[in-house]
Order: structure tokens, then sequence, then C-alpha cells
């Protein structure tokens, strides 16, 4: 208390100080300092606080653009060049993204699919056209290979796969999981590269059996899959880029977190308008 009681004394000495030599009185300081943190201060404490929480709840991944809709979302009305300015005051940014390594292997005999899409990746409603890659991802005991689809009007990862063995039957069971998950809906266009994996026989006779059909990317065109690269660069900037996976289990574990709690459930997309892929439809059209 004695401590205490010293060092307001110490400040209330030097606020005297300051106003004799500003000339003005100690009250009149008091109402300037009041006046100083008076609404607009409030109201940026405030919106200071809401960002910190979005940030906080996408795990540090949201960027101002983001952020901004995110506030819209909660029906707070703020200028987005006010965020982007107060998220630079307070140091609060995304993380660091960084671009990654794609291989495809196309060389192979197998049939080639024809390309149904043409780089058009707009639909009217969901189970109309899936779209489908494999990707890489080391872990301290050797590499696991990742086989998502992506129901292209929602956006959301509707099956996957994990296994530490490139074949066919990384896809055949991402498939399956799709179809368990989304039930049987048949005239559904498969879209993929023209990876061997893609091209064998064992997915091509379960896309048949399941009344697919089968869509391929033209020969060294990325662009013709651009959403399924978009999300696999998103899964890597956002997630593995900041983890070192001990074990397989290790990353499958964070993985399945990042898929089917966070992308899935948490995640606002800029495609789908700034809401998640488990909303809606028609609040998506709002």
């Amino acid at each position: 208390m004695k401590y205490k009681f010293i060092m307001e004394n110490r400040k209330e000495f030097r606020v005297g100080k300051m106003c004799k030599v500003l000339n003005v009185s100690r009250s009149g300081y008091h109402n300037y300092l009041k006046r100083r943190i008076g609404s607009r201060g409030k109201d940026e404490y405030i919106i200071l606080e809401m960002i910190k929480e979005i940030h906080r709840d996408s795990r540090g991944l949201y960027g101002s653009p983001r952020i901004y809709q995110e506030l819209r979302r909660r029906g707070i009305k703020v200028n987005k060049k006010r965020v982007v300015r107060i998220m630079r005051k307070y140091g609060i940014r995304a993380k660091t993204k960084r671009k990654f390594k794609k291989t495809t292997n196309s060389n192979h005999s197998s049939p080639i699919a024809k390309d149904l899409i043409g780089q058009n990746f707009k639909t009217s409603k969901s189970n109309k056209i899936w779209v489908s890659d494999i990707t890489y991802i080391w872990t301290k005991e050797g590499w696991l290979y990742l086989a998502c689809i992506l129901d292209l009007y929602s956006r959301m990862i509707v099956g996957w796969c994990l296994d530490q063995r490139l074949t066919s039957s990384l896809v055949t069971t991402a498939i399956r999981n799709a179809i368990i998950q989304r039930g049987e809906n048949p005239g559904i266009i498969f879209h993929s590269d023209r990876g061997s994996q893609y091209a064998s026989e064992a997915v091509r006779d379960m896309l048949m059996d399941n009344k697919m059909i089968q869509s391929m990317s033209r020969k060294g065109n990325c662009y013709d899959n651009a959403v399924m690269e978009s999300f696999f660069h998103t899964l890597k900037t956002e997630l593995v880029k900041f983890e070192t996976f001990r074990t397989r289990e290790e990353a499958k574990m964070k993985i399945f977190d990042y898929i089917e709690i966070y992308y899935n459930r948490q995640r606002i997309h800029s495609a789908i308008s700034y809401f998640t892929p488990v909303e809606p439809a028609f609040r998506r059209q709002v």
C-alpha cells in the first residue's frame, strides 16, 4: 500500500509539473484524456478485440480481407481500410505463405478421358462436379500421399484418403469415402489430371459402376484443375508449412483436424461469397 501511495503521488507530481509548463489546469488535462479515449477510441478497442478473436479462431491464418468479411458476417459495420489500419497498427497478420512444388506422372498408356469442364468452375448445385487430385506430405517416417475430392459448388472436401503408397487404391478409397458421405449421385462429372492413378482400370471401373462421368485436364495445362490446386496450396501454406510431422500418424491426425474441423466447417471461402462449405446453399445465394 505504501509503495502504491508513493507511485501515485509521483505520477501526480509529474502531471502537476507538466500542467504548469503548459499553463493548463489539472482538471482540464484529465478532461482532455477522457475526450481522447472517447467514443471513437472505445469503438476501435471493440473492433480490435473482435479482430483478435477472429484471428485467433482462424488459427492465425486470416489476413485483413477475410477478417473484414467475418466482421460483416457478425453484423459489424466497419470500413475495410480501417480493419487494415488497425491490424497494421497492432501487428496482426496472417501467417506467411510460400509456394510448393507438385508433380504428376502422366507418362502412361492408359486411356485418357476428355476434358468436360474447360476451366468452367461454376456449377448450380452440389454433387454435379467433383474435382480431385493427389499431393504428397513429408514426415520423419517418410512420405504420405493425400488424395482429395472437392465438390465444386460448395468447395467442401467430400472424400479423402491418406496412405504411404501412391497407388490407384488411394483414389478409389477417396471416392468410396465421398460416396459414403454424399450418397450415390448418378451423372456426377469426376474431374482430375491425367495421372496414372486416375487413368487406372480400378478407378475407371469404380466411376463406371457408380454411374459417374470421368473428365481429365488437357496435357500440360495445370489451370484445368485450378480449384483442386488451390486447395492443396491452401493446405500446404496454412498447415504443412508450420508443422514438423514426427510420425505418419501425427500427420494423419492434424490433416483430419484441418480438413474436417477447420476447412469444411469454419473457414470462409471467397469463391462462395465468404460462407463456409457446410452452410446451407440458400444463404450463399443471398
